[in-house]
């Protein structure tokens, strides 16, 4: 039978903080708009047949959240920075910060939004919620061996976080 200690609760937000405390999914972060989850979603397919492994805001040592983190079958590391409107580009700009966390950069967006206000030196996605286009492929900046293997280690400890306090959401004693 599983317990969960305050602790163990409180472990867990660092991987994943939830907003709502009426929301019982510990997969459901609750910040996002309907729109940025649909560009997230289609985003997320693309990637996954692309065979990247695909973590939604994950935390980076600089106090920054990855709207969206691919790890490669090879280890390179891919940020998606989803930007749902020309607004929400244009009040945004930590994106450079994630430069130093990933070996490419990229912004997702979906068919309502201007692709020429998204900078040359990244990457462009275009997502209809059912899968997603490259538009345009990231330029490679290779990350230091020892950031590589933070963020590595930062992204499988949070999936792997995610999956058992998912996990614990959906049994309950009474099933055990």
């Amino acid at each position: 039978m599983v317990f969960l200690q305050h602790a163990d609760l409180l472990s867990w937000t660092q991987f994943m903080t939830i907003l709502s405390i009426a929301v019982n999914n510990p997969l459901i972060d609750g910040r996002q708009s309907e729109r940025a989850m649909l560009v997230r979603r289609g985003v997320q397919v693309l990637l996954n047949d692309m065979r990247l492994a695909v973590l939604p805001e994950l935390a980076l040592a600089n106090g920054r959240r990855a709207d969206l983190v691919g790890l490669s079958e090879k280890g390179e590391i891919w940020i998606i920075e989803i930007k749902s409107s020309i607004e929400d580009f244009r009040v945004d700009r930590k994106w450079p910060d994630y430069r130093a966390y990933c070996d490419r950069l990229f912004f997702a967006t979906h068919p309502d939004v201007p692709l020429d206000i998204f900078p040359e030196d990244c990457g462009l996605l275009l997502s209809d919620g059912y899968g997603a286009h490259l538009l345009r492929e990231a330029p490679e900046h290779k990350l230091p061996p020892a950031t590589r293997k933070a963020v590595t280690l930062d992204f499988s400890r949070s999936a792997a976080q995610r999956l058992m306090m998912a996990e614990w959401a959906i049994r309950s004693p009474a099933r055990d």
